[in-house]
């Protein structure tokens, strides 16, 4: 899937989710980093952050060494320590990142964020998680 088919996806997906911020990584096996390979609505002074995240480091970086979803419900307050400080720059609320997988292995990370406070319910997580799945062949 080419860059512009993402990002339609993406833009799609926000819309679906009344969300303003979302991001695609992809993650690179050999070194263990993400590499962000679409975006929408992320300021200009956070893409140098987020180009690259190591597995473990930050929501995206998080969701690919658990393999699971991470939620946020408001990122302005969250003092879990899983995101990285340069994230509140955002204005981002809620926040909610899924693995993307291949099978059983993962291949990036997919995540969405809005400028509201927001508990993301079990139906949305599944319905993103079904949504990155289906890019997966596209990041292989």
């Amino acid at each position: 899937m080419n860059p512009v088919a993402l990002e339609k996806t993406l833009r799609d997906t926000l819309t679906r989710f009344n969300s303003e911020t979302g991001t695609i990584h992809r993650l690179h096996e050999p070194t263990q980093l993400l590499r962000l390979i679409a975006q929408v609505g992320l300021p200009p002074q956070l893409l140098d952050i987020v180009t690259i995240i190591p597995v473990g480091k930050g929501i995206a970086g998080e969701t690919a060494q658990k393999n699971r979803p991470v939620t946020i419900c408001n990122l302005q307050t969250d003092t879990s320590g899983v995101a990285k400080p340069g994230a509140k720059q955002t204005g981002v609320g809620g926040a909610l990142c899924v693995p993307i997988r291949n099978g059983d292995k993962i291949v990036g990370t997919f995540g969405i964020g809005t400028k509201r406070e927001h508990e993301y319910s079990a139906a949305e997580i599944n319905s993103l998680q079904d949504i990155a799945n289906s890019l997966a062949a596209h990041l292989t």
